[in-house]
């Protein structure tokens, strides 16, 4: 795969960003290339998923685009400071990414996933955007903002507000009844996995539940251990084999499931 470092000014945020851009070495004229939106967690950067994982390996076997942007400490939310990443990440952002490369436009061969937090912005982006997004994945999710309320209060002051309760887009559950009301065709693929050893695994039960209940089915996966990058180095695999690409994705070799 090609690697581009992509420094740009963004609007929605006031100033300088970067992001990490993985592209198919040989894009072909006139096939657009569908595109993973790939987010990373509360303590990590834009660069992380290239540094704790093999995820240009993983992608180097699929006619497949892996943008990495840099959400910092946000959970990918508009903020109260004016910060608008959430704007950002599902507006600003692929429309720039869009006219810099050959990335597909549509909803089919658009998808996003991450892990942590980046889940939480994944869960949220597709389940408030259905109609921007064919598939979301989220690995050690967070998927209630209650955690980070009684884990880091300041940083959900900074963030929110003190006194802010969580809405949609920011009540994952809530999103997620909404999308349930949708036609079938109209409800982005989920898939989420959880450690079982991991401090998110109850909330990541509590909402693989609640979603079963509302019959959006997710992909289900857990395993052994915890809050690690080895773990999501695997599990990252199993999400770009379940990607919903169109036949013709594969270009060679095997990504390693």
């Amino acid at each position: 795969m090609t690697h581009f470092t992509v420094r740009l000014f963004a609007d929605t945020l006031g100033k300088y960003t970067q992001c990490e851009v993985l592209l198919p070495d040989r894009p072909e004229p006139g096939r657009p290339v569908p595109a993973l939106y790939l987010l990373h967690g509360l303590s990590d950067d834009q660069s992380i998923w290239m540094r704790r994982t093999a995820i240009e390996l993983y992608a180097g076997g699929l006619y497949l685009a892996v943008v990495m942007p840099n959400g910092d400490r946000s959970f990918y939310s508009d903020l109260r400071d004016g910060s608008r990443y959430f704007a950002y990440l599902t507006e600003e952002l692929p429309a720039l990414m869009e006219s810099y490369f050959p990335l597909s436009r549509e909803r089919s061969g658009r998808f996003v996933a991450g892990l942590s937090m980046g889940g939480w912005g994944a869960f949220k982006a597709a389940l408030d955007r259905p109609d921007r997004y064919a598939a979301a994945a989220g690995l050690s999710s967070v998927c209630d903002l209650k955690w980070l309320r009684e884990g880091n209060p300041a940083l959900y002051a900074a963030n929110f507000g003190a006194d802010y309760e969580p809405a949609p887009p920011n009540d994952l559950f809530a999103a997620a009844e909404r999308v349930a009301a949708l036609p079938p065709a109209e409800r982005p693929a989920l898939f989420q996995y959880c450690g079982v050893d991991d401090f998110l695994w109850k909330d990541n039960l509590r909402f693989r539940d609640h979603l079963r209940a509302l019959g959006l089915d997710p992909r289900w996966e857990e395993g052994p251990g915890g809050h690690s990058w080895g773990n999501w180095d695997e599990r990252i695999r199993h999400v770009l084999a379940w990607l919903p690409l169109s036949e013709n994705t594969t270009k060679t070799g095997s990504i390693g499931v």
